[in-house]
């Protein structure tokens, strides 16, 4: 049984006829009364997450959809264990990073696709184990990383 107070109010009809101002006026009272109600339908053990939709074990996150294990993040949808993310889908073990797709290991990169350890890398795509734009061996990367964790206030 749907329980009362989840249900949505009764609709009222659409004004005939519907011309643009009346549609701007629906529409815009729709985003406020959505904005309003900030709950978590579908999400589990969320901890101060609002607007979050089917997410599991997140905290303190706002407006993502199907994540999992992530903090703080915003606008965001299908990651799991990341970080102060914002615009980010698809992605795992990102940290500060925003609008990145398919992508692992980010730390704070932005607008990279199918990437996967980068640090501090603006519009790649496909590339590994790249420092600001640049290549680097795998030992070298971990290095570099290691060695500005501190600075960067990222965990070991």
């Amino acid at each position: 049984m749907v329980d009362p107070s989840r249900r949505p109010p009764p609709e009222e009809p659409l004004p005939e006829p519907l011309g643009r101002r009346e549609f701007e006026a629906i529409l815009a009272r729709l985003v406020r009364e959505h904005e309003r109600r900030g709950d978590n339908p579908g999400s589990v053990r969320c901890e101060g997450c609002r607007a979050c939709v089917s997410c599991m074990f997140c905290t303190d996150c706002e407006a993502c959809h199907r994540c999992t294990h992530s903090v703080r993040c915003r606008n965001s949808s299908a990651l799991t264990h990341c970080r102060d993310c914002d615009g980010c889908h698809d992605c795992a073990y990102c940290v500060g990073s925003e609008r990145c797709v398919r992508s692992s290991y980010l730390v704070s990169c932005r607008d990279c696709s199918d990437c996967t350890y980068c640090l501090g890398c603006v519009g790649l795509a496909r590339k590994d184990f790249h420092v600001l734009n640049r290549p680097f061996a795998r030992a070298e990367y971990f290095r570099i990383l290691d060695a500005l964790r501190g600075e960067l206030g990222l965990p070991r």
